[in-house]
């Protein structure tokens, strides 16, 4: 492991002295903490470290009951997982007693109070307007999460009738495969009600075959139920019919599983934690990295308060609820980790002061997230920005049914993002959005690339119901449906940007006097309570956003102020200005151009999306490896950028820390670059490539492989 080269490393000449102590999943708390006779736990190793220090974690997996709790006492440390070990983290435990089933062919059966587990937790209402909630027991199966036996199979099925209204709390269904639930014990059924924006999960009350009836528990979504609206049932054995579904009898403890591989050397873990693996409150220069966090049904890490608190270079998957969850403090943050298979969301940032407009300075950057939003479809995105002065950098966000990130507050800073195959699964949505606040501010959203987003009435960047004051600068938008929409906002600034086949790149509405007006005839005041709520009319505000001094003396509902100024538009629609708009929103020296030569061939993160490296080589056995990466300009135009190679050995976590590639290529030139990886003798898999970050985005054509 060259440890020694490590410890060099990692530690400055004014930290020589520094306390180091080892833990294992074989060691012993008695052990005195050495490399030789590490700890066993983690909670030896922080009272071993309190006052500063670094705590090394063996390769294993670390089973929790709770939370690693770490308070002020326990700030200054460094917990790293050693590398080329995976270090696992994980709030469940192993199944390892499958039996079959009677119940029906292919099913296998696990008898979970056998394995000493009795809290099953409970299926809970959740979705739309609701709070996140730790979900109920999991079952995962070689780390994938298991869906639970539905119907139907595929897609949805649809709400015949609503017989007694939208709040009646009942709906018919138009199969007689009702009949098979009618005695389902804990039958649950979750579908867009009404908004292919709102999703939730209603407990099922009764269920009349007969009259092919659905009565659920109250409160019944939040907004009722909908004839032709869609939904699914879940939690009933009788529909235990397809690979990877399974059912937990709550009576019995026994668990249905029909399996997708073989279970001879399968993994198969349950969570169980509900609390978050990590708490950390009012700590300050915590650094986690090279961690694997998983298999709970709650948060990873929940960060409250504190300050210069890192999560780096770790993954976290199989999560109920969120990876990292931000609240105060200041330059907390999480970045270049691997997000996947959470419950309700990514990362969560709050922190800052709105009324005096201080920056948090809390981050997310370099991370890959994906699959986020399992749980809860909607308003669960991968990042959730609020409060004021957060940065989200050059995160990979794909796969996933509704948003990517989402802003409240003022003077954020979304940059260099890759935003694709997201509103996938919900309509009247954006990739980035935001909305009904005059007073969200600042916010800058630069040089992000938005592409293959769903079909219909779908943005990548919405500034909703008279959002304002953004700057959208420098973006790419290719094959992105509407590309910018300004919702009835004011001051938003849109320059610089490119659009390719956009339907339309650019649209802007005057929804305040038209479908709106609610919010500006006093039946709704939100949008004039909200701004009460911020001193507008006081420095630090009237000097930093001078257009909302006056505001309310200035036609409030005309969306004035926005300008649409220096942008390329190649292929599909230009801009659509709605409602009368024309009038207030300045449009200058923009090049719109027909698709006359074709959509150009967008090529940074592979072809096609979402694979996210370049013809990547898994290698075996060779320590160390040297690798070729070759970028080839096949286009018309010159490309600039950089290449910032990287590793995914079989821990699951990267750790390579290679320099970036900076290239500029006339067409047809080709950039050859050779460089080793020291994969490590314990590893038996390496995974190499590499991912091009444009410094000058254009519509270049780069064929780009790394091999060996």
């Amino acid at each position: 492991m060259r440890l020694f080269a490590l410890l060099t490393w990692l530690m400055s000449a004014s930290a020589a002295s520094e306390n180091i102590v080892f833990v294992s999943p074989k060691g012993d708390d008695r052990n005195p903490g050495t490399e030789q006779a590490p700890f066993a736990t983690l909670e030896r190793a922080r009272a071993a470290v309190r006052g500063g220090g670094t705590v090394w974690l063996a390769g294993g997996v670390y089973e929790r009951t709770a939370s690693l709790a770490l308070g002020p006492e326990d700030s200054n440390v460094v917990w790293y997982g050693l590398p080329g070990e995976p270090v696992r983290i994980t709030g469940g435990r192993r199944l390892t007693r499958f039996a079959p089933s009677a119940l029906r062919p292919n099913v296998w059966q696990a008898d979970l109070r056998d394995h000493g587990i009795t809290d099953f937790g409970k299926l809970t209402a959740r979705g739309f307007g609701r709070s996140p909630a730790p979900a109920a027991l999991e079952l995962f199966f070689n780390g994938k999460p298991m869906p639970l036996a539905r119907w139907p199979n595929r897609g949805w099925a649809y709400i015949e009738a609503a017989p007694a209204g939208a709040q009646g709390g009942r709906f018919t269904v138009a199969s007689d495969r009702i009949k098979l639930w009618a005695g389902a014990p804990d039958a649950w059924v979750h579908g867009y009600w009404t908004y292919d924006w709102a999703d939730s999960y209603e407990r099922v009350a009764s269920i009349d075959a007969q009259a092919r009836e659905i009565r659920t528990a109250s409160p019944h979504g939040v907004y009722g139920y909908m004839a032709g609206r869609r939904f699914e049932v879940l939690n009933v054995l009788e529909e235990l019919d397809q690979p990877g579904e399974w059912y937990l009898d709550r009576e019995s403890g026994i668990l249905y599983f029909w399996p997708p591989g073989p279970l001879d050397g399968a993994e198969l873990w349950v969570s169980l934690l509900e609390a978050p693996l990590v708490t950390m409150r009012n700590v300050e220069n915590v650094r986690f990295e090279n961690i694997v966090f998983e298999c709970s049904r709650g948060h990873g890490i929940q960060m409250t308060g504190g300050r210069r608190n890192t999560v780096a270079r770790c993954v976290f998957r199989n999560l109920g609820i969120r990876a990292a969850h931000i609240d105060g403090g200041a330059q907390n943050g999480v970045e270049d980790s691997v997000i996947e298979h959470t419950g309700e969301g990514g990362i969560y940032i709050n922190g800052g002061d709105r009324r005096t407009l201080a920056p948090s300075g809390h981050f997310a950057s370099g991370n890959r997230i994906s699959n986020f939003s399992r749980w809860v479809r909607t308003y669960r995105p991968a990042v959730s920005v609020n409060g004021a002065g957060a940065i989200v950098y050059r995160n990979l966000i794909y796969e996933a049914p509704h948003q990517a990130i989402a802003l409240s507050g003022n003077d954020h800073l979304i940059q260099g993002n890759d935003i694709h195959t997201v509103v996938w699964e919900t309509q009247d949505a954006g990739a980035l959005y935001f909305g009904r606040d005059w007073t969200w501010r600042g916010n800058i959203i630069r040089e992000n690339f938005f592409h293959n987003q769903g079909n219909g009435d779908v943005n990548s960047v919405y500034l909703d119901d008279c959002a304002s004051g953004t700057l959208i600068e420098g973006n790419l938008f290719h094959r992105a449906r509407r590309s910018v929409f300004i919702g009835g906002g004011r001051d938003n600034i849109v320059r610089g940007n490119q659009f390719y086949d956009s339907d339309p790149a650019v649209e802007v509405d005057a929804r305040g006097l038209t479908w709106a007006t609610k919010w500006f005839d006093g039946a709704d005041p939100i949008l004039f309570d909200r701004l009460k709520a911020v001193p507008y009319q006081q420095p630090p505000w009237s000097e930093r956003y001078p257009e909302l001094v006056n505001i309310l003396n200035d036609e409030p509902a005309v969306p004035k102020g926005n300008v649409v100024e220096g942008n390329f538009s190649y292929g599909g629609r230009w801009i659509q200005l709605r409602d009368g708009t024309a009038k207030w929103v300045r449009v200058a020296d923009n090049t719109v151009e027909s698709a006359s030569r074709g959509i150009p061939s967008f090529e940074r993160l592979g072809e096609p999306a979402p694979v996210i490296a370049h013809r990547i080589e898994s290698l075996r056995n060779a320590n160390p490896l040297r690798f070729r990466l070759t970028i080839e300009n096949l286009g018309v135009i010159p490309a600039a950028g950089e290449a910032l190679l990287w590793a995914w050995p079989d821990s699951g976590v990267h750790f390579l820390s290679a320099p970036e590639v900076p290239f500029r290529l006339a067409p047809g030139e080709v950039l050859v670059h050779e460089f080793d990886v020291d994969a490590g003798a314990s590893l038996k898999e390496i995974t190499v490539g590499a991912q091009l970050r444009d410094n000058d985005i254009r519509p270049t054509a780069l064929r780009v492989a790394v091999r060996r």
